[in-house]
């Protein structure tokens, strides 16, 4: 107890830090229903649609996810010319993430839409295109993020494999962020480890440490043997294994590592979780927390945000709520008893 109540010294101070996000965009779509029938005309629900609702997705989630723990975020990336992309860009200007270093190109936005009934999601729904991007707008990309370099304390990078992460661009990126003093994180996809040499740290999941190994990572000693092999790989300070339910593994280039057990107390949905993990574990880290207690306050965030419905963000009172259980509970007893009201679950 004592241990996770020190941890919030080091969330009072994520006011103060600026991140910048590097990453694929994407708007994630809700529509929310109920299923009463089975359609006539084949063998799956009909949704009846009452509500709809859009969220920031992708690269966006995770600048959504620093800015609602208190931090300054810019992001930098691609949207398209169409509706959905001017909706990405207002959903994000009205939650104060700066949008200066956001191209819009001649490319669909990507979008994600989740129909929801019944709080059971029923079916998901992907547009997208995942062609590389053309040299020209690489190129103008760099450009935006190098003038944004000096101002920030750490660089997020978060890879879908939808085209904006390269080569190219990480070659440009990575040194020179390095060379300025940056603390760079990476959120990786399995296809891309060996472009992240270097990096402050990385926190893949259990199926992308496997297959960028090439093989499943399903036991606790496999997981320790696979992230030995990846450190030595990429030389890079830490890398921070999630594992679901079995909670997370942290290595650090000292040869340390620290298995920390999951803290959720109930599972909605574990959508934008990962994205939830860097956001507070760079922020940690750029609060000045040492490695293995930024990763105790990502798996503290993380436990909260798979209690909620859909891709969902956590505030710092709630991460501070969290780490003082003893405060909670204090409060809790001088309650008076209140009627048993199931909660209101969704938006």
């Amino acid at each position: 107890m004592r241990r996770t109540a020190s941890l919030s010294r080091f969330v009072s101070r994520f006011q103060g830090a600026k991140i910048l996000v590097v990453g694929d965009l994407m708007l994630d779509e809700f529509v929310w229903g109920q299923v009463s029938r089975i359609s006539p005309e084949a063998p799956v629900p009909v949704v009846w649609v009452q509500s709809e609702s859009v969220m920031p997705g992708g690269a966006a989630n995770v600048a959504n996810n620093i800015r609602s723990l208190g931090a300054v975020v810019t992001i930098a990336g691609i949207v398209g010319q169409d509706r959905l992309g001017e909706v990405l860009l207002e959903e994000l200007v009205s939650r104060k993430i700066d949008t200066r270093a956001v191209l819009r190109v001649n490319r669909p936005t990507t979008v994600k839409t989740r129909v929801i009934a019944h709080h059971q999601q029923v079916v998901r729904v992907d547009r997208e295109l995942q062609e590389p991007l053309s040299d020209s707008i690489v190129r103008r990309l760099i450009q935006k993020i190098d003038s944004l370099l000096g101002r920030v304390d750490a660089v997020v990078i978060e890879d879908y494999g939808k085209g904006l992460v390269t080569r190219e661009l990480l070659s440009a990126i990575i040194p020179r962020a390095r060379r300025l003093g940056k603390i760079v994180t990476v959120d990786p996809k399995e296809d891309h480890f060996d472009l992240y040499r270097g990096v402050s740290a990385l926190t893949p999941n259990r199926t992308e440490a496997g297959g960028a190994l090439g093989r499943s990572l399903m036991s606790h000693n496999e997981v320790l043997r696979g992230g030995e092999e990846l450190m030595q790989r990429l030389q890079c300070e830490g890398l921070l294994i999630t594992l679901g339910e079995d909670g997370m593994c942290l290595f650090e280039r000292n040869g340390q590592k620290t298995y920390i057990p999951t803290v959720a107390q109930e599972v909605f949905d574990v959508a934008g979780a990962g994205d939830t993990v860097i956001a507070a574990f760079t922020l940690a880290l750029a609060s000045g927390a040492p490695m293995a207690e930024a990763a105790r306050i990502a798996n503290q965030a993380a436990g909260i945000v798979v209690g909620k419905l859909g891709v969902a963000v956590v505030s710092p009172q709630e991460l501070i709520s969290r780490l003082h259980p003893e405060k909670r509970s204090a409060r809790h007893r001088r309650q008076k008893p209140a009627l048993q009201i199931p909660p209101k679950v969704g938006r």
